[in-house]
C-alpha cells in the first residue's frame, strides 16, 4: 500500500536534490477559462520533467548490492533523462531502451548524463517489454516509469507542494499516460484535502487510461502517433490503475490540434516552451473538456523537453490554424508590372508577404502565364478571407491552402 507517510518520507529524500518548483498564476488561461488557473511549471524540474522525482526516491531505495548490479529502464524520454540522472549522482551503472524514434535532444541529454542507451522498438510498451529481457539478461534492476510504489511515492511529493502553495485549491489537472504522477498525486492530495478534485487528461490519439476505465481494468489499445509522446502508454500500469480508480474523479481526452495550440498559446503568452503531454491539462480547459467555472484550478506542466525540430512545426502549424500564415496560388499575365500590381494589392490589405515562388511551367498555366505561389503572414482568419474576396473581386483566380 502507498501511504501518505510514504510520499512525506520520499520528499525528505529529495531535499536540496530535486527543485521545489513554483506555482504560476495564469491571467491569460484564467480568462479564457473563466476560472482561477494556477500552472505548476515542472518544466522547470531538474532534467525538464518530474520524472526526475520517481526515479531518484527508487534509486535511493535500492541495497547496496542492487546499486552495484546497476539499472535499467524503458522510457520515451523523461524517465530516461530522470533515471540516468539520479544514476549519474550516486556512480550507478545505467541502461535506458528507448525507441527508436525518440526524440534525438532526449536520447542526447539521457546520454550525457553517462547512460548506454539502447534504441529498440517503435512505441514506449515494444521498449518496455526488450528493457525487461535485458534486465533478465543482465541481473540489473529494472526501475519502472510508473507501475511501481516508490516511483509513485515520488511523484506524489508534487501533491505535497501543491497543498502548501495553494491551500485553497479546488481543481488540480494533471497529464495521464501509464498513471504513475496521477496516482501519487491524487492519493496525496485527497489524503491531505479530500474536496480537491482531481482529474487526468490524456491524447485522444492513445487513450489508454481512458479505455481501462471502461474496462475497469488495464487493457492494450490500439494508438496513433501523437505530439504528447511522453504519456504515449498503450496499456496503463495495474497498480497505478487502483489508485486511479480509487482517488480520481474523471480522464478526458484532447486531440493532437488542441494540443499543439496550447503549446504555442503558452509559448507566446507565458513565454514558457513546454511539450505536448505537458499542454494537455490546460488544452482541456481551453477547449472546455471540463465545465468548470469560478474554480481555482492548478495545471501540472509535466515537462519541458522538446525537439527543436518540433517547434518550427509547432509554432507554423499554430499560426495556420489561428490563421496567421496561408499560402494560396494565382495566374498572372507574364508581363512587367503584372506582379509588382499584386503585391500592391496585398500591400494595401496589410498582409506581410513571406514568400513567393514564380513558376512560367505547369498544367495551368498557358504560354505568356506565370504561376504565382505566395506564403502570407496574416491577422486571423476574417483578415484571409478579406483577402480572398478583395483578389476574386480584382479578377485574379485564387487557391488558399491551410
Amino acid at each position: 500500500m502507498l501511504t501518505l507517510t510514504d510520499i512525506e518520507q520520499a520528499r525528505a529524500k529529495m531535499k536540496g536534490i530535486v527543485h521545489q518548483t513554483p506555482l504560476e498564476h495564469s491571467q491569460t488561461f484564467s480568462r479564457l477559462s473563466g476560472n482561477e488557473v494556477y500552472m505548476k511549471l515542472e518544466n522547470l524540474q531538474k532534467t525538464g520533467s518530474f520524472k526526475v522525482r520517481g526515479s531518484f526516491n527508487k534509486i535511493m531505495s535500492l541495497t547496496e548490492e542492487e546499486r552495484a548490479r546497476g539499472v535499467i529502464a524503458a522510457s520515451a524520454g523523461n524517465h530516461a533523462q530522470g533515471v540516468a540522472y539520479a544514476s549519474g549522482m550516486l556512480g550507478i551503472p545505467c541502461t535506458i531502451v528507448m525507441p527508436k524514434g525518440a526524440p534525438l535532444s532526449k536520447i542526447e541529454a539521457t546520454k550525457s548524463y553517462g547512460a548506454e542507451v539502447v534504441l529498440y522498438g517503435d512505441v514506449f510498451d515494444e521498449s518496455l517489454e526488450y528493457a525487461l529481457e535485458l534486465q533478465r539478461e543482465r541481473g540489473m534492476t529494472f526501475v519502472h516509469p510508473f507501475d511501481d510504489l516508490v516511483v509513485m511515492a515520488g511523484q506524489g511529493t508534487i501533491g505535497l507542494e501543491l497543498i502548501e502553495q495553494l491551500p485553497d485549491v479546488d481543481v488540480v489537472l494533471c497529464p495521464v499516460g501509464g498513471g504513475g504522477l496521477l496516482a501519487g498525486v491524487a492519493l496525496t492530495l485527497k489524503q491531505l484535502k479530500p474536496s480537491v478534485e482531481v482529474y487526468g487528461v490524456e491524447s485522444s490519439a492513445c487513450p489508454g487510461m481512458t479505455a481501462a476505465i471502461r474496462h475497469k481494468q488495464p487493457v492494450s489499445i490500439a494508438a496513433s502517433n501523437t505530439i504528447a509522446d511522453g504519456i504515449a502508454v498503450k496499456k496503463p500500469g495495474n497498480i497505478t490503475y487502483q489508485y486511479i480508480e480509487q482517488y480520481v474523479d474523471g480522464v478526458v481526452c484532447v486531440k493532437e490540434a488542441e494540443i499543439s495550440r496550447t503549446m504555442l498559446y503558452v509559448l507566446e503568452r507565458n513565454k514558457l516552451l513546454i511539450e505536448g503531454a505537458a499542454a494537455c491539462p490546460l488544452a482541456a480547459l481551453l477547449y472546455q473538456k471540463l465545465p468548470f467555472r469560478g474554480k481555482k484550478i492548478a495545471a501540472i506542466l509535466s515537462g519541458g523537453n522538446v525537439d527543436v525540430t518540433l517547434i518550427s512545426r509547432i509554432i507554423e502549424r499554430g499560426l495556420v490554424e489561428a490563421g496567421r500564415f496561408v499560402t494560396f496560388t494565382t495566374v498572372i499575365s507574364d508581363k512587367p508590372g503584372q506582379l509588382n500590381k499584386l503585391l500592391r494589392i496585398i500591400a494595401e490589405l496589410e498582409a506581410n508577404v513571406m514568400s513567393i515562388h514564380h513558376q512560367r511551367i505547369g498544367a495551368k498555366v498557358l504560354p505568356g502565364q506565370a504561376e504565382i505561389h505566395f506564403s502570407l503572414e496574416t491577422k486571423n482568419e476574417d483578415h484571409i478571407q478579406q483577402i480572398y474576396q478583395v483578389l476574386l473581386k480584382e479578377g485574379y483566380d485564387v487557391q488558399f491552402y491551410r
